[in-house]
């Protein structure tokens, strides 16, 4: 075999390999540059966690890895996020398990160290946390929609003045306040690592969900695809937007009277038993007497059921769609 055959065998085999190697290359660089993408967004999300982690107890630390990547885990914190709480999904549990131990604790005491009631107390004391976490993202996405219609003008300023998207949101995370910087900046933070606006945007609705800004969202895709005036969408979109804040706002100053009067009526039979079981702890430990049987508990859950549908009841009337 010739020189010649030799080197031409050769280099139609490097040929080919350098063939195949670019088509890899080029089919698997999107997977790898999204994988690492997500990777960078992911550490800048619990940076602020690793300051912690050194304070991390054992128990926490064996929560966080049961749960990590289980639909319980995700669910958690997506509800953390939405609050804006900084804390892990181990540390939510073992905060419920924390409070379900000392309410059922303090039941438990109270009641003359009645293991039944000790334990609906426990029971109770899971939720609590929960509570805590909703009152904190309703609180939170009221003041994100309070602040929708000062972003859209920023916006439609900032585009009229010759602005691209990108920097009207950029201008939007440095003016305003928390929390729709906090968010914008985020998307931008995306953005500038490659992550697409669409999937920037889609995140941004995932972490506040609510119909303005899956309109607000809706009108950015889809003027990015066909064309058209943003800021003339957006300012129509804005106007819309402060009409439905106002009325939200002055439905809500007519039914607080309904709200408050409702949590009022909730919490006085709760204060009155704990008067009485001070002034007369005998009194009220009747309920609990061996003699009666069931009947005291039964009185005590039927209270509890009546109290708590009457309180749902007149919320459900104080809740006006817009």
């Amino acid at each position: 075999m010739t020189p010649i055959i030799i080197c031409g065998v050769g280099g139609g085999l490097a040929l080919i390999l350098l063939i195949i190697g670019i088509a890899v290359t080029i089919t698997s660089e999107n997977t790898v540059v999204e994988k690492r993408l997500g990777q960078i967004v992911e550490a800048q999300e619990i940076q602020p966690e690793r300051q912690r982690r050194q304070a991390n107890t054992p128990l926490t630390d064996w929560i966080n890895k049961q749960v990590t990547g289980s639909s319980l885990g995700d669910r958690i914190s997506k509800n953390l996020a939405r609050a804006d709480i900084k804390m892990k999904s181990g540390e939510y549990i073992a905060l419920m398990i924390i409070s379900a131990f000392f309410t059922g604790f303090i039941i438990w005491f109270i009641t003359g160290l009645n293991l039944i009631l000790g334990v609906f107390g426990g029971i109770f004391g899971i939720f609590i946390p929960g509570f805590y976490v909703s009152w904190q993202q309703k609180r939170r996405l009221q003041r994100f929609d309070e602040q929708l219609g000062d972003m859209l003008n920023l916006m439609v300023n900032g585009l009229r003045a010759g602005y691209s998207t990108m920097q009207a949101m950029e201008a939007v995370s440095k003016e305003l306040p928390a929390p729709i910087c906090d968010e914008f900046r985020r998307v931008v933070q995306e953005m500038q690592l490659g992550v697409p606006m669409q999937n920037a945007l889609e995140n941004l609705l995932r972490r506040i969900p609510s119909d303005d800004r899956d309109l607000v969202i809706t009108a950015i895709n889809v003027q990015r695809e066909v064309g058209g005036n943003l800021a003339e969408i957006l300012d129509t979109i804005s106007y819309t937007i402060r009409e439905r804040v106002r009325i939200k706002g002055e439905i809500r100053v007519l039914t607080s009277q309904v709200m408050y009067s409702g949590q009022f009526l909730a919490l006085m039979p709760v204060f009155v038993i704990l008067i009485l079981y001070a002034l007369n702890r005998e009194y009220m430990m009747e309920f609990f007497n061996p003699v009666n049987g069931i009947c005291g508990y039964a009185a005590l859950g039927l209270s509890a059921i009546l109290i708590i549908s009457g309180y749902f009841v007149m919320r459900k009337l104080a809740e006006i769609e817009v």
